[in-house]
Parts: structure tokens; sequence; C-alpha cells
């Protein structure tokens, strides 16, 4: 499932492209929305909210997606043929006169009024990247749970918006602690939200999610994806496993000599 500061990225794309503009061109590939009209209708701001992307329209409506592991969005100028898959993985496409929108494989579709947008992201906990960002009402959401381990808890998108796997694990190493460890446990749990949300403001309009100061590929994490290699800062091998529980359970990435905590024998 892309970041925080990917959707970010998608989304300043998409408000580039069609803010301000008319639709010529809109369709919306599934169940119950296939016969809505939204073609004349202005797009006013596309804007995310954590991993959500909300398209706000002029006529007081919102289009709602989210990419969740296999979605993805393109832009196309106008009259060009298409290429981000089959036609059959086509979910929305939102033209104007300039550029062509085309939503692909989005398990997430929903119309929705704007004034009802709670309906589909108020469960969700301060945006790293919003305008409601708070480390106070974070940390106030995780203290519910002190004992829930820390990638857990930092992925849990009710207790703050925008976090994912790649972050979590490098968070972790950086609070030197295990993926596994209470997340009440950690002697500095502020520090960890706002090297966090430093992070993703740094990332959020550039490709991939480096986190060593070093952008370059097998160079830009510290343990994520880094299975067998030597630590970067002792030389162990990276350790490698998984937390939760089928078909949620995420890869997790460890130093066994840097971080400290519990993990599998």
């Amino acid at each position: 499932m892309p970041e925080g500061d990917t959707v970010f990225r998608i989304a300043d794309q998409l408000h580039r492209a069609l803010a301000g503009r008319v639709l010529t061109a809109a369709d919306l590939r599934v169940p119950g929305l296939a016969t809505v009209r939204l073609t004349g209708r202005q797009v006013l701001e596309v804007r995310p909210r954590g991993k959500h992307l909300l398209t706000r329209l002029d006529d007081g409506r919102t289009l709602h997606t989210h990419l969740r592991m296999d979605g993805r969005w393109l832009l196309h100028p106008a009259g060009t043929r298409w290429t981000g898959g089959p036609a059959h993985e086509i979910r929305v496409v939102l033209g104007t006169a300039e550029q062509t929108a085309v939503g692909y494989r989005l398990p997430v579709v929903q119309l929705l009024p704007t004034a009802r947008e709670a309906e589909a992201v108020g469960h969700l906990g301060p945006d790293l990247l919003g305008p409601d960002w708070s480390v106070e009402e974070a940390l106030r959401r995780l203290a519910a749970e002190p004992g829930r381990p820390v990638a857990a808890a930092l992925l849990d998108q009710r207790n703050l918006a925008g976090l994912g796997n790649v972050y979590a694990n490098e968070l972790a190493f950086m609070a030197g602690v295990t993926p596994w460890a209470p997340f009440g446990s950690l002697p500095a749990p502020e520090r960890l939200l706002a090297k966090a949300q430093y992070l993703l403001h740094a990332n959020r309009l550039r490709p991939g999610h480096p986190t060593t100061g070093d952008p370059r590929r097998g160079r830009d994490h510290y343990v994520y994806g880094r299975a067998r290699q030597p630590c970067r800062r002792c030389g162990t091998p990276i350790r490698t496993g998984s937390q939760g529980e089928p078909p949620q359970d995420r890869v997790v990435f460890w130093c066994p000599r840097c971080q400290r905590g519990p993990a599998p024998g």
C-alpha cells in the first residue's frame, strides 16, 4: 500500500491537471455509479487525506478514491492513447480539454456529498501531511494502547494517517526498538512522531521514501528491504519476519543488535 507521501504527490499531480477545469469526459466504471454523469462539472480541487484521495466538484460532491495495494492514477495528454493497463482494469476516467486522469484497479470509488466526507475519512487520525497534524493528538490516540507493538501502532491509520510499512520499519530502527516492542516502552515517542512527519514532508514531492539521507537506490533505507544485508551501523545481518495475521500480516525488517525488544526466535 502506498505511503502517505506517495498519495500526497499523486494528489498534487491530479490537482495541477484538473483543478479549475471543466470535465469534458467522465466515467465511473463501478457498480452503482456507472450511470452517474459528471461531464460538465468543474473540479475544485484534489486533496489527500492520509492515504485517501478527495476530488471535490462544484456541485457539492466529492469523489473519494483509495489505491490500497494495486490502484494507480495516470495522466495522459488529451487525445493520446492510455497505457496504464487493459481497459477492464479502468475504474475512473476524468478528462478535461487538456489532460485525462485514468484510475486503474481502484478498489475504493465512492461519490458522496462534500459535507459528508467524514463518513469516508472521519475515522482517520491526524494527517502527517495535513493541516490537522498534531503530535499531541496522535500521542493521545497511541497512548490508549501502550502495549501495542510499535509497528502495528504506527500503521493504524486511526492513530495517525499516512504511514506505511516502509516508514514503520525505518522508524522502529531509528528509535532503537524492534517492530514488536510495546509503543509504551518508547522513552520519547514525541521525537519519533516528529521524525515521521519530517520524513514524509521531505519526501512528499519526490519518488521513493529515502530515510538515510542518501536517495540513491540501495542506500536509501536502513533496514527495509535489506534482509541478510549488513546493518549500516553495526554490520550485523538484517533479519526479516512478519507481523500480524493473514491476510493483514506485514513483512518486517530489523537489526538484532541495534534494536532492543521482543522478536521471533
